[in-house]
């Protein structure tokens, strides 16, 4: 498949430790995506926090991935903080599950067709029911969970034949980082439909983890949330990458 983006408008960005942040606020996604739609197909955002950011500034490879993407947008709350004391006063965060809630809203009048890819089947169970409750309209062409093994090459193109033959606006994917980004960097220009890696997007909209209080995602706490409900995964990773990201970003790196 050819690649069919041709950039309308610029993209705002900061570097943040080697990596393109869009310096950018929800408002101007959802606008920007209603508007292009249409010729993002074969491309992917990914939805950048702190843990990716330092991933991206220790290994090239895996920077490469997330600045060869339409863009990566700031999840993590620290990361759109920078920006704006940078001088990019109109940045804010803008996390994988809000922008999922405000194109669904927008799905039913827009017509927009939906893809989800990742997690288990228990979790895409859980999650159509409770998306055709909250969002009646929504128009739902596929859900597939791949399995944890390595996909051999004719087993993937089987799959990415089964999207393309859905015709999706969105490829929701939900396999975690750096897996995701990964996953969506590979199929770029063959899938049709734009690819939005969610991490546990999946997993709040099947209702087997929540969203922080408000007051909490305002202040930026929203990693100590989730540290809460999953301390013996995340207690490493957060200590390991949260200290590595302000000791660099106070050096100036």
């Amino acid at each position: 498949m050819k690649k069919s983006y041709t950039p309308c408008e610029k993209i705002p960005t900061c570097k943040i430790l080697g990596v393109n942040i869009a310096a950018i606020n929800m408002e101007w996604l959802v606008n920007f995506l209603v508007d292009h739609i249409k010729s993002l197909s074969g491309q992917y955002i990914c939805v950048s926090n702190v843990h990716t950011t330092v991933m991206g500034y220790e290994e090239s490879d895996y920077r490469a991935i997330l600045n060869n993407s339409l863009m990566s947008i700031p999840d993590g709350g620290p990361l759109s903080t920078i920006g704006r004391r940078w001088g990019y006063v109109k940045m804010s965060r803008t996390t994988g599950p809000d922008l999922m809630k405000e194109i669904f809203e927008l799905s039913s009048n827009k017509g927009y067709r939906h893809y989800f890819y990742g997690s288990t089947e228990s979790t895409l169970k859980k999650m159509r029911i409770n998306l055709l409750k909250d969002y009646p309209g929504l128009d739902i062409v596929g859900m597939y969970s791949p399995p944890f093994r390595p996909i051999a090459a004719m087993e993937d193109e089987k799959i990415m034949q089964q999207i393309n033959e859905t015709k999706p606006d969105f490829i929701w994917v939900g396999l975690g980082a750096p897996k995701q980004e990964k996953w969506m960097a590979y199929h770029k220009d063959k899938i049709n439909g734009l690819m939005i890696g969610v991490g546990a997007g999946f997993d709040y909209y099947a209702e087997n983890i929540k969203r922080a209080p408000l007051w909490m995602q305002k202040f930026n706490l929203e990693w100590l949330y989730r540290l809460l409900q999953d301390p013996k995964r995340l207690f490493k990773r957060y200590l390991r990458t949260n200290i590595k990201f302000l000791w660099l970003i106070k050096r100036g790196v």
